[in-house]
C-alpha cells in the first residue's frame, strides 16, 4: 500500500517513526510523500504542551480530510497523543479508524491490515515493557547524523510534565541493543550520533543497578564511522565524575552538554518537583567548565511558572547572565491536566508569562551576541549539513556547539564543492546573530576548540 507518515514532536519520537517506517518497508508498503495518493495515513503525534496538542490535532484534521479529496483508506493515530486522549479522539474525531499507544508502535502491520478490512483498531501495550524491533530502522534525518534513543519513560515526575504518564517509568534498552544499532547507523553513512532519551544521565541504572551511560559512550567510541558523538537531555543532578571524565578524554565526544535546569528560584525548583537547587546548578556548572575546557552548555527554562513573582523572574534573569549559556531555550510554562502543577494558584497570565519570556530571551540573545567576537578568527571542525540553493559556493555546517535542528549554524564560503556528512577545519571569519560565518583552512584546528 501506498503510506504516507507525518513525525510531530521530540527526536524520540521520530526514532519511534523511522522504526515504524523500517517495519513498513520490511512488509512491502511504499512509502510516499504525496497525501493526496495515500492508501494510508499515519500521525506519529505529540502532546507535551498544549501547541504540540494543537499541532497534532490540527495535522489529523487536515489528514482525515483525503477520505473525502483522497484515496485515503486507513487514518491511524499513534504516539503520545493517543496514549494519553485515546477515548476523546475516537469520539471527536470518528475518521480515525486505529490508535496505537507508545510502546504498541511495532503493532503497525497488522493495524493496517485490520482497519483495511474495515475494522476500528486500539492497541495499548504496557508501558513497562520496551517495544520490541526487529526492523531495520528507516533513516530520515539526512545522510551523515542520527538519533539513538537509549532508554524510554521518565522516573522523575516532574510536577508540569505529562510524560511519565504517557510514556511510563524509566527503561533503558540493552546495551548490546544499542551497539549492534549504532553500528548498523554507522554502516549506513551516519557519522555524528546523537544520544537521546527522556534522560540520557540515568542509563542503565534500572539494567545494570548503577548509571552506565560511560561505560555505552566508550563501546560507541569504538564503532568505526562514527566520528562526533553529541549527548542530550542530562538532568543535572545525574552528572556523575565519571562522566564528565568521559566527555573530557573521548575525542569523539563533543565538548557540549545539554542540561535542561527549568529555573533557579529554589522555591520554583521545589514546587516543579526538580531535584537540584541553584547551589547544585551553580556548582555543576562549574565542575563541568573546569573540567572541560570550552565546553558549550545548553539549557532550557521554564517561565511563568504558577506562583513565580517578579523577584523570582529576576533572579532567573541575573543567574542567566551571570553564567552565560552557550545555548538557552525558554517555555513559557503550559497548564496541562492531570499534572499537580495545575492546581497551583495563582496562575501566572500569558501576557505576564509571554514577556518574561522576551525579557529571557533579548537576554541571551545579547550575550550571544557579545560572545561571537570570540569566535572569530577560531578554527573549528565542522560538519557540512547542505548547501544554500541560491547560493553555489555557501554550505551551511555546524560547530560542536550546534546541534542540529535546535542551535545555529556557520555558512562556509567554499569554491570547491563540500559534501554533506564531510568534517571540515574551518576559520571563522564573521557573525551573523546566533549564526557564524567562515571559510575553509588546511591544516588542524586548534585543540581546545576543534570539538
Amino acid at each position: 500500500m501506498d503510506i504516507f507518515f507525518i513525525s510531530l514532536g521530540c527526536d524520540k519520537n521520530l526514532v519511534d517513526s523511522e522504526n515504524m517506517l523500517g517495519i513498513l518497508k520490511d512488509y512491502g508498503h511504499n512509502i510516499t510523500d504525496d497525501e493526496a495518493v495515500a492508501d494510508v495515513i499515519i500521525v506519529n503525534t505529540c502532546c507535551f504542551i498544549n501547541d504540540a496538542k494543537e499541532e497534532s490535532i490540527e495535522a489529523i484534521l487536515e489528514m482525515a480530510r483525503y477520505k473525502k479529496i483522497g484515496k485515503l483508506k486507513a487514518l491511524i493515530v499513534t504516539g503520545c497523543l493517543a496514549e494519553r486522549y485515546k477515548d476523546e479522539i475516537l469520539e471527536e474525531i470518528p475518521e480515525v479508524d486505529a490508535l496505537l499507544g507508545t510502546a504498541s508502535f511495532t503493532e503497525i502491520v497488522k493495524v493496517i491490515e485490520q482497519v483495511i478490512g474495515g475494522k476500528k483498531y486500539t492497541y495499548f501495550a504496557d508501558l513497562t515493557e520496551l517495544p520490541k524491533v526487529t526492523s531495520k530502522r528507516q533513516l530520515s534525518t539526512g545522510s551523515h547524523y542520527s538519533y539513538l534513543k537509549i532508554a524510554e519513560g521518565c522516573n522523575k515526575h516532574c510536577t508540569y510534565c505529562i510524560i511519565p504518564k504517557v510514556r511510563g517509568n524509566y527503561r533503558s534498552r540493552p546495551m548490546e541493543d544499542l551497539i549492534s544499532e549504532a553500528e548498523y547507523l554507522a554502516s549506513q553513512g551516519i557519522k555524528e550520533l546523537i544520544i537521546v532519551a527522556q534522560e540520557t544521565t540515568l542509563y542503565g541504572l534500572d539494567l545494570y543497578g548503577k548509571k552506565t551511560l560511560p561505560n555505552l559512550l566508550e563501546k560507541l567510541c569504538d564503532i568505526p564511522g562514527i566520528d562526533w558523538i553529541r549527548i542530550l537531555y542530562c538532568y543535572p543532578e545525574e552528572i556523575t565524575p565519571e562522566l564528565i571524565d568521559t566527555i573530557a578524554k573521548e575525542s569523539k565526544i563533543c565538548k557540549y552538554l545539554d542540561i535542561p535546569i527549568q529555573h533557579c528560584s529554589d522555591r520554583i525548583l521545589k514546587l516543579m518537583g526538580r531535584r537540584t537547587n541553584k547551589e547544585d546548578l551553580i556548582r555543576i556548572i562549574n565542575q563541568l567548565r573546569s573540567n572541560i575546557p570550552n565546553i558549550a552548555l545548553r539549557t532550557t527554562l521554564i517561565t511563568g511558572f504558577p506562583t513565580e513573582t517578579e523577584e523570582e523572574h529576576k533572579e532567573l534573569m541575573d543567574f542567566v547572565k551571570s553564567q552565560k549559556f552557550d545555548r538557552l531555550g525558554v517555555f513559557t510554562y503550559s497548564q496541562e491536566e492531570d499534572t499537580p502543577a495545575a492546581l497551583l494558584t495563582p496562575q501566572i497570565k500569558e501576557n505576564v508569562k509571554e514577556r518574561r519570556q522576551q525579557e529571557l530571551m533579548e537576554l541571551q540573545q545579547s550575550l550571544v551576541f557579545e560572545r561571537s567576537s570570540f569566535h572569530i578568527g577560531r578554527v573549528y571542525d565542522v560538519i557540512i549539513d547542505g548547501r544554500i540553493i541560491d547560493k553555489d559556493d555557501v554550505y551551511v555546517g555546524r560547530t560542536y556547539m550546534d546541534t542540529p535542528g535546535v542551535d545555529g549554524y556557520i555558512f562556509v564560503n567554499s569554491h570547491e564543492e563540500l559534501i554533506s556528512g564531510d568534517i571540515l577545519k574551518v576559520k571563522v571569519t564573521g557573525a551573523s546573530n546566533y549564526d557564524l560565518i567562515g571559510e575553509i583552512v588546511k591544516g588542524s584546528a586548534d585543540d581546545e576548540f576543534a570539538k
